[in-house]
């Protein structure tokens, strides 16, 4: 099966990161390469790495200067190409993302990797993540079909080489996607309970809390092209998502601050113009619908650049 590399940006991940690093040497198809970037950690996160190299040959460390604090957005993606930049991809097929804060069942990488063999087109996939409450219990992280979560991107190595990689930007997780279909690719998460995997917290709290992460996220989708119509339903729907009516209220005040401030958006006219008509046909025909008319459409395109 195909060489996976992994990239993981980390910073101060000692109450997680050991069930990460177990879940991942545990797989059943285990990666040929692992760099964990360490973006200036002050706690045990360093002398943790440095345990399982140790054990773990596959498994390399790049260290980044103590900027002061916790970088999300942008200084993710800053960190991941810290990584990249290390790595040459023309060795591996695949390429990943990877938090250090999720713990995978046994058989993730070889299921997904399997998957997108038996579909050509599958450019970028994932399962979908879960955390557990204060009780103990499970709970779903918000996270729609089209979009492949960030926490962990899997790549074609070919498909993410097209997209021209990520954005280093807030969005960034969004945008890809998107990038991906307006190429051909699909883009996709799956509910299948194969592929469901623990969020060891919970998504958009790692930056302080949880209203801070759904402010960025409407800062994000203005940056991203979004319009107006369609952010105003999708506060309605996050509404019915913990924390309910401040987290959406947040998610609104993110975007509209955004547009009172003047900030830029995403520079390519080609693809906010890509967005908002993905965007209109999901209000109106339904996000299912949409996308797979945009999938038949773009068949083509997709088809051309991979012509033997």
């Amino acid at each position: 099966m195909g060489k996976v590399v992994l990239i993981s940006p980390c910073r101060n991940e000692q109450d997680y990161m050991r069930k990460t690093l177990e879940s991942v040497v545990g797989q059943t198809h285990p990666p040929a390469l692992w760099v964990v970037v360490d973006d200036g950690s002050t706690d045990a996160t360093p002398a943790i790495l440095a345990e399982y190299c140790a054990r773990y040959p596959f498994l390399r460390v790049v260290r980044r200067e103590d900027r002061g604090k916790r970088s999300v957005g942008p200084g993710v993606i800053e960190a991941f190409y810290a990584g990249l930049d290390t790595v040459d991809l023309g060795q591996f097929e695949f390429v990943c993302k990877f938090d250090l804060d999720l713990e995978l069942p046994r058989t993730y990488f070889e299921q997904v990797i399997a998957r997108m063999r038996a579909e050509p087109r599958l450019g970028s996939y994932s399962g979908k993540p879960f955390y557990r409450d204060e009780h103990g219990q499970e709970q779903p992280e918000w996270c729609d079909d089209e979009i492949v979560v960030g926490m962990i991107k899997f790549y074609r190595v070919d498909c993410f080489r097209q997209i021209g990689g990520f954005v280093r930007q807030v969005m960034w997780d969004g945008i890809d996607s998107h990038r991906c279909r307006m190429l051909g690719w699909i883009a996709r998460s799956t509910g299948d309970p194969a592929l469901r995997f623990e969020h060891l917290r919970p998504m958009g709290s790692s930056d302080q809390n949880v209203l801070r992460g759904r402010r960025r996220h409407g800062l994000g989708q203005y940056f991203m092209g979004t319009s107006f119509a369609y952010l105003a339903a999708s506060v309605l729907r996050r509404l019915f998502q913990p924390p309910y009516v401040i987290g959406a209220l947040a998610m609104l005040q993110g975007y509209l601050g955004a547009w009172w401030r003047g900030e830029p958006r995403y520079d390519d006219p080609t693809f906010r113009s890509f967005l908002r008509r993905y965007q209109w046909g999901a209000m109106f025909r339904g996000k299912r619908r949409t996308i797979e008319r945009i999938e038949r459409e773009m068949e083509p395109v997709w088809a051309a650049r991979h012509e033997r």
